[in-house]
């Protein structure tokens, strides 16, 4: 009987016309920021490729971090080189860049982090009450009592301590729930290192590749650096993320490299 209320009483809902309500999307936002200043250009073909794939070519590194607005919150991804890093710190901080739209450090509830190098970390002290998402194998790593060489664990006290929010992810791992925003595990240029791809509503699909590769050619061969901390699984991760990039026909970002700078919109302006 109470099955059969429960069906009437849907039927009757159905067919009285009244419309329920579709709650809109969260708005959603992506803006490259400056994290470092750029240095003389590069040769690339030893130390980025175990393959020799490059030649004499030389490129030009950026350091990029990348501010997220969806809703009412913000995200970075990435904090770029500390303020303090010898020939290539920022000339702003991320602080006071955010200070420009008038988005203050408290603010941030997010700080997703690709790995945990230098260049990648060395303002996330400045976001102690956002909550830190990052691998959990570089998270094992720098709260480990012993880090590894290479990983830049001093920025991450206040998250080490307990004294802020740590959410290691060991899988994918969809940061507000609704399928827009995605960090990707892409191990192998560390062992818990990620990408990003956000779903804009104009852009389309983007993947931030993090270190996954360094420049446009490391990304069409399966030439590796020599330094990454496993081979296979880098080719694996950067045909994880072509496959990816062809099936949702998603723009492709590196973020070491110069001439992608320019698929985005250079903060504070916004792509959408």
């Amino acid at each position: 009987m109470n099955r059969m209320l429960i069906k009437l009483a849907i039927s009757a809902t159905l067919l009285s016309g009244i419309a329920v309500p579709v709650q809109a999307a969260p708005e959603l936002s992506l803006a490259r920021i400056d994290c470092g200043t750029p240095q003389a250009p590069t040769a690339v073909n030893e130390r980025f490729s175990d393959i020799y794939a490059h030649g004499d070519l030389k490129l030009q590194f950026v350091y990029s971090c990348y501010l997220i607005k969806h809703g009412d919150d913000y995200m970075l991804w990435d904090t770029g080189h500390a303020m303090t890093a010898p020939n290539v710190a920022p000339k702003v901080s991320l602080v006071d860049n955010l200070a420009k739209i008038d988005v203050k450090p408290d603010q941030i509830k997010y700080v997703c982090i690709s790995h945990y190098h230098a260049d990648h970390t060395g303002q996330i002290a400045s976001f102690p009450k956002a909550t830190l998402l990052i691998g959990a194998r570089e998270w094992d790593a720098i709260s480990s009592p012993k880090p590894p060489e290479g990983a830049n664990f001093k920025p991450f006290e206040s998250w080490i301590k307990g004294e802020s929010k740590v959410e290691p992810q060991a899988i994918d791992k969809d940061v507000f729930g609704d399928g827009t925003v995605i960090m990707l595990r892409t191990p192998g240029h560390t062992a818990g290192h990620s990408s990003l791809l956000v779903k804009l509503s104009q852009m389309g699909p983007v993947i931030i590749t993090g270190d996954a590769a360094h420049f446009r050619e490391n990304f069409d061969s399966d030439g590796v650096p020599s330094f990454n901390y496993d081979r296979a699984q880098t080719v694996a991760s950067i045909e994880r993320l072509k496959k990816i990039a062809t099936n949702l026909k998603a723009t492709v970002i590196i973020q070491h490299d110069a001439r992608d700078v320019e698929k985005l919109p250079v903060f504070p302006a916004f792509a959408k």
